[in-house]
């Protein structure tokens, strides 16, 4: 629609009015504006419609796209009224440059195809995780996040073309200003690269237990950014780390354990020496035959030490589970069938104690006289 085909559809109305005739242009943008608000309304409802008639079907890219676009669409009839209201006014407005509507409009649309890339990309990261769990969810954050990169930078490149600003002038600055930006925010640099290797190495992902023996560094991984890395302690404080540190620590990733430890030790007095054989063979039984245990993996019990108040027998094996809530009620299970093995055999497990042999005869209390007896009481 140009300026002679609106005031052709306007001239019956201002014939009507005689007064509009002095105000004919501002009456156009005012119908303009209340015409593009209608016509944004209308697009808004249509697209919601769609986007819930096409959620029921199997394809989820179409309804993806159709929702990535509804919120650029309406903004591009908004930017278009804007513009053709500008155009309406330039004659009239001395301070309207008569190509700045052109420029605005080109320059909107490009922008408005970048947001809906952004935006369509954003959704379809959802929808994949959502129907795929097998998908590492930090790798999928990566990508998304790099083809986002991407979008914003080829934007900006062609908005400096489509200016008349030479991209070959902007890059060959940017070599020998990247130095300089590279001095300065080298530990921004030195972050970025830290995440860039957390996104390739993968040591961790998100809603990864993670420690380090480094650092008093120990919780879940709730974000994996390009500066920081947000841990949550255990008692429930964000941690933020800069990605960095990660280049020059050790990290320990506890939910990538495929069994729990189960180290002991038990130990049975001196006087149940005879029964000691008996007991290791019980216990060695029991945790063979345990639901619990995995036998095919290491599975020790060993008379192993002459502690210096007990026999200490090594308990040494692994829980299939690494649920730590059910990992301690395994452990529970085995110590107090422990006890039970040794409560059966007439045994008792050892607490420490001291025994002390003196050489010689002692005399009885009845010889001592009275005077010696109260010292030796004392």
């Amino acid at each position: 629609m140009n300026e002679e085909v609106l005031f052709g559809w306007l001239e019956p109305l201002i014939a009507y009015f005689p007064a509009m005739q002095d105000y004919h242009w501002q009456f156009a943008v005012l119908l303009v504006t209340l015409g593009s608000l209608i016509l944004a309304l209308i697009v808004d409802r249509l697209l919601c419609y769609l986007v819930r008639s096409l959620s029921k079907t199997s394809p989820v890219w179409d309804d993806l796209l159709i929702d990535a676009l509804r919120r650029p669409l309406i903004m591009l009839v908004l930017m278009l009224a804007l513009t053709f209201s500008l155009q309406l006014s330039a004659p009239h407005l001395k301070l309207v440059a008569s190509e700045l509507p052109d420029r605005v409009r080109e320059v909107g649309f490009i922008l408005l195809l970048s947001w809906t890339l952004i935006r369509f990309i954003a959704r379809a990261e959802e929808a994949i995780l959502q129907r795929d769990s097998s998908i590492d969810r930090t790798t999928a954050d990566a990508i998304c996040k790099l083809l986002r990169l991407i979008i914003v930078v080829l934007t900006a490149l062609v908005l400096m073309q489509y200016l008349g600003y030479s991209i070959s002038g902007i890059l060959a600055f940017g070599g020998i200003g990247g130095l300089a930006v590279g001095f300065a925010a080298k530990d921004l640099l030195a972050n970025f690269f830290g995440g860039l290797m957390i996104y390739l190495d993968r040591p961790f992902k998100v809603g990864d237990w993670v420690r380090s023996p480094d650092k008093e560094i120990e919780g879940v991984v709730e974000k994996i950014g390009w500066r920081l890395t947000v841990i949550r302690t255990f008692d429930k404080r964000p941690l933020y780390i800069p990605n960095a540190t990660f280049a020059n620590i050790s990290v320990e990733n506890p939910s990538r354990m495929t069994n729990r430890r189960i180290f002991e030790y038990v130990g049975v007095r001196y006087d149940d020496a005879g029964v000691v054989k008996q007991v290791v063979d019980r216990i060695r039984e029991m945790l063979t035959t345990h639901e619990e245990i995995d036998e095919q993996d290491t599975l020790f019990v060993q008379l192993n030490r002459f502690g210096p108040s007990s026999l200490d027998i090594m308990i040494y094996c692994f829980t299939h589970t690494t649920n730590w809530g059910k990992y301690l009620a395994i452990r529970e299970d085995v110590m107090l069938r422990i006890i039970d093995i040794v409560d059966e055999l007439d045994a008792e497990i050892a607490f420490p104690t001291t025994t002390v042999h003196l050489q010689g005869q002692v005399p009885a209390m009845a010889d001592v006289p009275q005077d010696e007896a109260i010292e030796t009481r004392a």
